[in-house]
């Protein structure tokens, strides 16, 4: 018999999690950099000042805080503002528009203006709408303007990847892992002011998405050319690439399970709508346990396959796992199987009995296949993004993006 504590639905699940809410929340109290913006936390909490300030980890932590405000923790508003200072401030180029994705710990600033960071800073300024942060609708206002001027391709329907600095020429590369944090950011925009052309836009994106997903037997192409032309060899050579990784990711799939189920029931006023949506993210969803869940013969979720669904990066990543929490609870709820409230539990003991970090605090962000602590991806415990929102998107709406989900729950 399940433990109650793993089992959603239970006052025992709701506790343990709930604990672990305000306890991330705790752990990450020390992510201010001195000039503003979030470090990169260590395995202990203090700042790691080799990766200097970097954009998107500011957002995420902009958003977690902006969220804990809304919940009622005692100074999370004040610490997000301390984020949102690094996204007005140093991470912002005042000449070229757009965000540095990093700011050296020598004050220099990283090239590029990358897609994936512009996301976040979108994420974040609506959550810090919602949470009633000084200067956050000026924010968004940016974040969205210069996203729809460089990032956004309305012909096609599907968001660039990478530009130059000074935002004359584009790289020709084109990825998901960016189109598939635009979709979340778009559907928290879309909740947060009630611009539903967010919404739509990232139903265009969906779509295509699931387009290439059918065609490949549910398993997401990630990496594209200039012309979206799959290249399903991009890092082959590198595959264990930080943020491009070789073939399939597993936890992206479930991840677009989630978003997807979130688009579908906040975009149809009846179930029947949403209903092909819905059993899509159902395929992506069993694709992806099929493929990584335990699939070299020990208990946790491989990081990336092949394209015949064979491990190859058998690391275990934190945010695979409360990916995984996050979306086995909304199909739960979108479509009342028993067998997600069965997936859920065992993906709630796995984080509790290996990725928690019971003595040091927050989750432990990367394991070897045995599940011993390793650091050669994701050294220390960069952010609290995703095992923060898994402790609270279960138990929430899962038409509604996070943020504007709490704030009405409240």
């Amino acid at each position: 018999m399940t433990n109650p504590k793993y089992r959603l639905g239970t006052e025992a699940n709701r506790i343990f999690m709930a604990s672990e809410t305000y306890e991330l929340l705790r752990f990450g109290t020390g992510f201010p950099a001195p000039n503003g913006g979030s470090g990169w936390l260590n395995a202990d909490g203090t700042l790691d000042p080799s990766h200097g300030v970097e954009t998107w980890i500011t957002s995420r932590m902009a958003h977690v805080y902006s969220i804990g405000s809304l919940l009622g923790y005692p100074g999370a508003g004040e610490l997000a503002d301390q984020a949102l200072k690094g996204l007005t401030g140093i991470l912002h180029d005042d000449k070229n528009g757009g965000w540095y994705p990093q700011v050296h710990e020598d004050g220099s600033h990283e090239p590029g203006k990358v897609c994936y960071a512009h996301a976040f800073v979108i994420l974040a300024a609506s959550s810090a709408l919602l949470a009633g942060r000084p200067g956050a609708k000026e924010l968004l206002d940016d974040a969205l303007a210069t996203y729809d001027r460089h990032f956004w391709d309305d012909q096609t329907g599907l968001a660039v990847d990478t530009w130059n600095t000074e935002f004359t020429e584009l790289d020709p590369y084109r990825g998901l892992n960016a189109n598939m944090h635009t979709t979340e950011a778009f559907l928290a925009v879309a909740d947060a002011t009630g611009d539903n052309a967010y919404r739509v836009r990232a139903g265009r994106i969906i779509d295509h998405v699931l387009g290439w997903a059918k065609h490949n037997e549910w398993r997401i192409p990630e990496h594209f050319g200039s012309d979206w032309s799959i290249d399903l060899e991009f890092n082959a050579d590198k595959k264990d690439d930080q943020f491009k990784p070789y073939g399939a990711t597993p936890g992206h799939g479930i991840e677009w399970a989630r978003l997807i189920t979130q688009w579908a029931l906040s975009s149809f006023a009846n179930r029947e709508g949403a209903k092909p949506y819905v059993e899509a993210a159902e395929q992506l969803f069993a694709r992806a346990v099929a493929d990584g869940w335990n699939a070299d013969g020990t208990v946790g979720l491989a990081y990336t396959t092949d394209w015949n669904g064979k491990p190859v990066v058998t690391d275990r990543m934190h945010w695979t796992l409360a990916e995984s929490l996050n979306t086995s609870a909304t199909l739960l709820a979108a479509t009342g199987k028993e067998e997600y409230r069965d997936w859920y539990a065992t993906f709630a003991q796995y984080v509790d009995e290996h990725v928690i970090d019971h003595k040091g605090g927050s989750w432990f962000h990367q394991l070897d296949k045995d599940n011993n602590v390793i650091g050669t991806v994701w050294p220390g415990k960069s952010d609290l993004y995703h095992a923060f929102q898994s402790t609270l998107i279960p138990f929430l709406d899962p038409a509604v993006s996070i943020a504007t989900a709490v704030k009405n729950a409240a």
